[in-house]
């Protein structure tokens, strides 16, 4: 592969690996520096040694994501965009309005985000690469540096918490399970515009 190749196919997944480390990060900002750290190793990388972009560059923007939440949990801070709007309260007056929609989409980013923000570094790192972008358990274990098998518990950990967090169902649940499974695609194929929509 060569340099053209390599910046072409960065270009490619950049949508992607940002919507990855904003899942990971919970900020825009950090996901933006993120993927341009993403950016820089590449480029100072021998393109003979990389065997799937795609998967060298998911490991290393967990990678750099990981790093990043530890540095702040050591140092006690908040993600840049640490301010996060209200949830919107569901109407179920609104019917199938697409404002309204995109909304109650928000408002589940937001809450989920709020969660995620609770789970140690390693849990979320699991569960946002393989429930939200299908990343395989031993491609995981490698970024964490433990088994498959405890990289899956993690992620199990995180399940677990994000539905204990989650607020009880109502009567339009399967409204809402539609606009969170739409989120959650459109999340994975890195359309984060489209996220709104």
């Amino acid at each position: 592969m060569d340099e053209l190749e390599l910046a072409s196919g960065f270009d490619r997944q950049r949508p992607r690996l940002r919507a990855v480390a904003y899942r990971i990060l919970g900020s825009l900002t950090e996901a933006d520096d993120a993927v341009q750290e993403v950016w820089l190793r590449l480029r100072g990388t021998d393109a003979e040694q990389i065997d799937s972009l795609e998967r060298w560059l998911t490991t290393v923007v967990a990678r750099i994501c990981l790093n990043m939440l530890r540095s702040r949990r050591t140092r006690g801070e908040q993600p840049l965009d640490g301010l996060r709007p209200e949830p919107i309260i569901d109407n179920p007056e609104s019917g199938t309005d697409p404002e309204h929609e995109a909304l109650l989409a928000d408002s589940v980013g937001i809450a989920l985000q709020v969660v995620l923000d609770t789970l140690p570094s390693a849990e979320r790192l699991a569960f946002v690469l393989h429930d939200m972008f299908a990343v395989p358990f031993a491609e995981i274990a490698a970024m964490v540096e433990r088994s498959p098998e405890a990289t899956r518990q993690l992620a199990s950990r995180a399940r677990r918490r994000v539905r204990e967090a989650a607020p009880p169902p109502d009567a339009d649940l399967a409204r809402q399970q539609a606009v969170v499974d739409a989120y959650f695609a459109a999340a994975r194929e890195g359309d984060l515009e489209g996220l709104g929509e």
